[in-house]
């Protein structure tokens, strides 16, 4: 005798995979970007790295104009120059696939680096919150 499953199983299934559904799902998106945000640090950190050890090479910071390209990339300006300075000989764009912005002299400090987070304007909370050196 074959024997299958009744409609009311098959409910009874499906509502308790709705369930955990409803509860995993929300959990694990909201550490995105949280995840997002630390990875924006780390970088920023290593850029940092990267960028004082530039400036013990070669004297200075990169300017704006030079920007982080300079730490992989020798300036025409600059003689001494024993780059690149980052282990993938490219720059990494920030989690939200954009650019970090980079100045020197900086606002805050002998140069600014910063991310402006998902939305990619000053300011924001959460995942639109913006990522600083300083």
């Amino acid at each position: 005798m074959q024997r299958g499953f009744t409609l009311i199983e098959l409910v009874v299934v499906l509502t308790i995979l709705a369930l955990i559904v409803g509860i995993v799902v929300p959990n694990v998106v909201g550490h995105v970007g949280t995840s997002r945000h630390k990875t924006a640090r780390i970088q920023i950190e290593e850029l940092g790295t990267a960028l004082e050890t530039f400036r013990l090479e070669a004297g200075r910071y990169p300017n704006s104009e030079e920007g982080l390209k300079a730490l992989v990339a020798q300036p025409d300006s600059l003689p001494r120059w024993y780059g690149p300075y980052l282990r993938k000989k490219a720059v990494p764009q920030d989690p939200w696939g954009v650019d970090y912005h980079y100045r020197s002299p900086g606002q805050f400090g002998a140069y600014d680096l910063y991310s402006l987070g998902r939305d990619n304007q000053q300011g924001g909370e959460g995942e639109d919150a913006d990522v600083k050196s300083w």
